[in-house]
């Protein structure tokens, strides 16, 4: 997946820093913060697929937005990790272009789903006698299947054309 006129085939990560000093305290820092978001992320989860009473459009969004805000710092925060413990920080080009494209995935699909949320919750103040029938179940999987859809174009379309430069030179990625 390296372009034809690019002569790099992995990035060096210089890190947040280089004082041995602080890579441990920002390790766990990272990492407590890291399992933070996950053990949250996937008991909102759980939680809302084991009660009967939370299957509603409003949580189904919820839902969703739980599970792209696990993957979304899933994509990144175990390289950024890796990099603290790790002597060689390097990422290949592929690595790289597999990790932006995830990035992007989720970040453009995160901000589609809060748009569906919106939506959801505007029906539900403004409509409410309509709610049930404007925003039904095959509505809702609608709606997140365009999210999902979103995020797969926008993500495509930002990687296609970061494959397309030429990275020649200097490949040391400074935090």
């Amino acid at each position: 997946m390296v372009a034809e006129n690019s002569s790099v085939t992995e990035f060096i990560l210089a890190g947040l820093t280089h004082q041995r000093g602080l890579q441990a305290p920002l390790f766990f820092l990272f990492l407590g913060s890291y399992t933070v978001t996950a053990v949250g992320n996937l008991g909102l989860l759980t939680l809302i697929g084991l009660s009967a009473h939370l299957h509603t459009p409003m949580y189904f969004f919820l839902s969703n937005l739980s599970f792209i805000d696990f993957c979304y710092s899933t994509a990144i925060t175990p390289k950024m990790l890796m990099s603290f413990v790790s002597e060689k920080n390097a990422i290949s080009y592929a690595g790289c272009m597999a990790q932006l494209f995830f990035f992007l995935f989720f970040v453009v699909s995160e901000s589609f789903i809060l748009s569906a949320m919106a939506y959801d919750r505007y029906v539900a103040i403004c409509n409410p006698l309509a709610y049930a029938a404007t925003v039904s179940p095959r509505v809702c999987l609608l709606l997140a299947s365009g999210v999902y859809v979103m995020g797969f174009a926008g993500a495509m379309a930002h990687t296609a054309c970061m494959a397309r430069l030429t990275f020649c030179a200097n490949n040391l990625v400074d935090h």
